[in-house]
C-alpha cells in the first residue's frame, strides 16, 4: 500500500486513554525490533489501523527509524512528517538529526529549523546540538552566531550540551576566539569542552596556546582522550620530543592507554624512528587487549616499515585477518617495500592483493610507481603506469606522473620523461618538474637543469631545496658564477636551508645530532669514536669526497667539518652504546650526502654491523660493504 493510500484509510477514533497507552506500548515494543524498511513499512500500516497516524508518541518512533537508523530511509521520514498534523519538538528534533547525518546538504538542517519556528513549535535542549553541527558541516559561522544568539534567547545558554556544540562548530569554523568566549563563560567545562578547545588550537597551529590550556585543566578532568588530543598536537606539529615527554608523564599518572593513544604515539614513534618505544606500545596493545582494527594495524605496519624493521612489518601484515586487510594495509606495506628499496616484494605483493580481489585505489599505484623508481625497474613501470589506467580505471594524478618522471630521469631516459611532462593534462607542478630537476642533477645534465631548475623555483620560491639542487648542478659545471647567483636569489629572498640532522634512539631515549654539534653530554666520547672510526675504514680505502662537501649545499653546510656529519656522529653514538653484531638504527631529515653513504658501508664493513639509515627519500640499508639501493639513491 502506498504511503498517500495509507494515510487517506479511515481513521478509528481513540477516546479511552487506557486503550491509547496500551497500542502506543504496543507499538513502542514493536519499532524496538524494527531492522529494515520493510519491516518498518508493516509497522506504519499498523499505525494507521490502530488509529495512531496522527499520534506524535507512536508516529515519532517510526520517524526517528528512517531519520536516524543506518537501515532508515530520510526521504520516507519526511513523508511521515509531512502528514502529522502537528508534530512536536521531538519529531521536529529527530528530523534534524538525520538531516544532518544523511543529508548531501547540512543547511537543510537549518531550513527545518526555521519551519520549526515559523510552526511556534518552542526548540529544547536537544534541538540545537543538530542545528549548530549543521553549521559546522556547512562552515557556515555567520549562521551559527545566529544560531548561538536563539540559544540565548530560549534560555539554553548554559546548557553544557548547548555550550559544547557551539564550542565544536566555532573551532570546526575556525573561529577560535569565539570558541574560548563560549568555554570561559562556562561554569564548569567538562572533558569533552576542554578537548574539543584544546584539539582546535592544535589544528591552527596553537601548538603552545593548546599546552596551556591544557596544563590548567583540573585534575579530575584528565582522561585518556585530553591526554590523546595533547599528544595528538604535538604529533601533528612534528614535535615528537614534546610528545614523548608527554607520553612519559601520562604513564607517570597511571593513565591507562587506549586505541587512539596507542596510534598517537607510534606515529610520533614513525616520526623519530624510536623503534623500541614502538615495538613496546605494540606489546602493550597486545597484552592489554585492545582491538586491533584495521586502522591502528595499519599505523603499526607503517611504524615498523619507518623505523627499519620491514621484517616485522611484513609479519604484521600477514597474521591480519583477510577481513581486516582494508586497502590502506595493503597501501601501507607496499609503500614501505618500496621505501626499503624492494621494488620487485612490492609488485608481487600488488599481485597478490589483485588475486584476492581487493582493488586498488590511487595511492596504490603511486607506491607501486615508486617501488619500481627505487629500484631502476623501468618496465615494470611502463607497465603498471599503462595497466592503472586501462585495467583499473584510475586516470593518473600529478604523483603518478611524478612516480614515472622520477623512474625515467633516474634510468637516464630524459626524452621520454621530457615526453611524459609534456603529454600530460593537467600542468605540471613543482613534484613532478621537481623529479626531472633531481635527474638532470644526477646525470649533470646542466642544459635541461638550468631550464627546468628556474621554473621550479618560480613555483616554489619558498622551498630551499630547489635551489640547492640548481646550485650544484652549477658546481658541478664548474659555474660558479651561476652558483652565487642562485645563493643571491635565496638570500634576497630570505629563503633559509633546514640544517641537517639524524636522530638515534637507545634504551628508550632518542638522541638528536647535528653537524659539527658539540651539546651532547657525551660528546668528547663521541668525537674521539669518530676518530677512531675513520681511522679504521682509510685502511680499507676511504677517501674523503671533498667535491661533494665544497658543492653539495643540499646536505650539510659546506662549513661544517666533513668528519663530523650529523650521521657518523650517530652511527658513533650506535657503536659506543649498543652491543656487538646489534643493527644500528638512524633517521635523517636530508638526503644522505655521497660522503656518508661512502663512509657508512664502510663502517659496516669494517665493525662487522647491519646500519640502516632511513633518509628524506628512502632506507639505505648496510650490510658488509655493501647498500641495499645498489649506489642508486
Amino acid at each position: 500500500m502506498s504511503l498517500s493510500l495509507q494515510v487517506q484509510v479511515q481513521v478509528q477514533v481513540i477516546g479511552a486513554s487506557p486503550v491509547l497507552r496500551r497500542r502506543r506500548h504496543e507499538m513502542e515494543m514493536e519499532t524496538q525490533r524494527c531492522s529494515s524498511m520493510a519491516h518498518l513499512k508493516q509497522l506504519h500500516s499498523r499505525a494507521i489501523r490502530l488509529g495512531l497516524s496522527s499520534d506524535n508518541d507512536a508516529m515519532g518512533r517510526l520517524i526517528k527509524f528512517c531519520a536516524v537508523s543506518e537501515h532508515g530511509d530520510l526521504s520516507y521520514a519526511l513523508q511521515l512528517f509531512d502528514q502529522m498534523p502537528q508534530p512536536d519538538a521531538f519529531i521536529y528534533n529527530t528530523i534534524m538529526r538525520g538531516l544532518c547525518r544523511k543529508s548531501h546538504f547540512p543547511m537543510d538542517c537549518l531550513l527545518f529549523y526555521l519551519r520549526m519556528l515559523r510552526r511556534s513549535v518552542s526548540p529544547n535542549r536537544f534541538t540545537f546540538p543538530s542545528v549548530i553541527g549543521a553549521c559546522c558541516l556547512a562552515n557556515a559561522v555567520e549562521e551559527g552566531r545566529q544560531v548561538h544568539a536563539h540559544v540565548l534567547k530560549f534560555g539554553f545558554g548554559e546548557d553544557g550540551f548547548c555550550q559544547n556544540s557551539l564550542i565544536h562548530m566555532y573551532v570546526g569554523c575556525g573561529a577560535l576566539d569565539d570558541a574560548r568566549k563560549v568555554f570561559d563563560g562556562m561554569p564548569a567545562p567538562d572533558v569533552v569542552s576542554w578537548t574539543t578547545l584544546i584539539a582546535g588550537y592544535s589544528r591552527c597551529g596553537s601548538v603552545d596556546e593548546a599546552f596551556r590550556l591544557f596544563e590548567s585543566m583540573p585534575e579530575g578532568e584528565r582522561s585518556s582522550v585530553s591526554w590523546n588530543a595533547m599528544i595528538a598536537s604535538y604529533v601533528q606539529s612534528n614535535r615528537f620530543h614534546e610528545a614523548f615527554a608527554l607520553f612519559q608523564r601520562m604513564r607517570d599518572e597511571k593513565v591507562e592507554l587506549d586505541k587512539y593513544l596507542a596510534a598517537s604515539m607510534l606515529s610520533a614513534c614513525t616520526g623519530l624512528g624510536a623503534l623500541n618505544q614502538g615495538k613496546w606500545i605494540h606489546r602493550y596493545i597486545d597484552e592489554s587487549g585492545i582491538e586491533l582494527d584495521s586502522k591502528l594495524a595499519t599505523t603499526i605496519i607503517d611504524m615498523y616499515c619507518k623505523c627499519g624493521c620491514l621484517e616485522k612489518a611484513y609479519q604484521v601484515f600477514k597474521e591480519l585477518p583477510r577481513k581486516d586487510k582494508g586497502i590502506s594495509s595493503w597501501n601501507c606495506m607496499i609503500g614501505g617495500l618500496a621505501m626499503h628499496g624492494k621494488g620487485k616484494a612490492a609488485i608481487e605483493l600488488f599481485e597478490e592483493m589483485h588475486g584476492q580481489r581487493v582493488a586498488p585505489d590511487n595511492i596504490t599505484f603511486v607506491n607501486l610507481l615508486s617501488a619500481c623508481a627505487h629500484s631502476g625497474l623501468v618496465e615494470e613501470g611502463r607497465h603498471y603506469f599503462r595497466r592503472m589506467t586501462e585495467a583499473h580505471g584510475i586516470e593518473p594524478r600529478k604523483e603518478h606522473y611524478g612516480c614515472m618522471v622520477d623512474l625515467l630521469g633516474r634510468a637516464g631516459m630524459f626524452e621520454e620523461a621530457k615526453e611524459i611532462v609534456g603529454n600530460m593534462p593537467i600542468s605540471p607542478d613543482a613534484g613532478v618538474l621537481g623529479a626531472l630537476l633531481g635527474a638532470c642533477k644526477i646525470h649533470r645534465n646542466v642544459d635541461l637543469g638550468e631550464e627546468i631548475g628556474e621554473s621550479v623555483i618560480e613555483l616554489e620560491p619558498n622551498n630551499s631545496g630547489r635551489y640547492v639542487v640548481l646550485a650544484n648542478l652549477y658546481a658541478n659545471a664548474g659555474r660558479w658564477e651561476d652558483v652565487a647567483k642562485v645563493r643571491k636569489l635565496m638570500n634576497d629572498r630570505g629563503v633559509k636551508k633546514a640544517p641537517g640532522f639524524s636522530i638515534i634512539e637507545f634504551d628508550g631515549v632518542v638522541s638528536e645530532f647535528i653537524a659539527g654539534g658539540r651539546t651532547h653530554p657525551e660528546s668528547k666520547e663521541l668525537y674521539a669514536k669518530v676518530d677512531e672510526i675513520l681511522e679504521r675504514i682509510r685502511g680499507f680505502g676511504y677517501v674523503p669526497d671533498v667535491d661533494g662537501v665544497l658543492h653539495d649545499l643540499e646536505e650539510e653546510e659546506k662549513e661544517n667539518p666533513l668528519y663530523y656529519h650529523s650521521e657518523k656522529l650517530a652511527i658513533a653514538f650506535g657503536l659506543l652504546k649498543t652491543k656487538p653484531g646489534e643493527t644500528i638504527r638512524i633517521s635523517k631529515n636530508l638526503r644522505v650526502c655521497k660522503d656518508c653513504h661512502n663512509a657508512s658501508k664502510l663502517v659496516s664493513k669494517v665493525f662487522e654491523r647491519e646500519i640502516i639509515v632511513r633518509d628524506r627519500n628512502r632506507f639505505h640499508h648496510f650490510r658488509m660493504g655493501e647498500c641495499s639501493c645498489q649506489d642508486y639513491w
